[in-house]
């Protein structure tokens, strides 16, 4: 099933200069970039995609933790499309705790923090953000852009890879 999805390259991908690596990852796995742009997020644009349901879920200092954490630096929007591009998209990216990511995976190769590590110093810089099912996928691809700014064109390799 062709799906798209949402890909954030968070504040510290950018800092480390990672956008290139991390954008290839996804092109080389034959899924399709068809919106792209840098944002400084506001905390009201960081507080819709981070949801309250995630205070509910993980405590408030995690939704204030994740609030301050993405609206610290610029961060890569981008939606990409492909046959079954979210589980695509979240093998490449690995586990929400770089520590049991595997190697391979953009988390697994470029960060390194336990689940343990990040509660006891309340750090959970992980680069990336990739939406976790299609519900998501439609929710936060909304949120982050307009329809104007998806675009849809054929990729030369598109018959062999689909």
């Amino acid at each position: 099933m062709i799906q798209q999805t949402l890909i954030l390259i968070k504040p510290d991908g950018v800092k480390r200069g990672l956008i290139g690596e991390i954008l290839k990852r996804f092109e080389q796995r034959g899924l399709k970039i068809i919106a792209l742009k840098m944002v400084q997020p506001t905390k009201s644009l960081a507080g819709q995609h981070y949801s309250e349901s995630i205070a509910e879920k993980h405590g408030p200092a995690v939704r204030n933790y994740l609030l301050d954490y993405v609206t610290s630096g610029p961060i890569i929007a981008i939606a990409v499309q492909g046959a079954d591009a979210i589980t695509i998209v979240r093998k490449i990216v690995g586990s929400t705790y770089p520590g049991e990511s595997a190697i391979g995976t953009i988390r697994g190769d470029y960060a390194h923090a336990s689940k343990e590590y990040a509660k006891k110093n309340n750090q959970g810089q992980n680069l990336v953000h990739a939406s976790e099912n299609e519900e998501d996928a439609k929710k936060e691809l909304a949120l982050w852009f307009s329809i104007d700014e998806i675009h849809d064109y054929k990729r030369s390799d598109e018959e062999y890879i689909l």
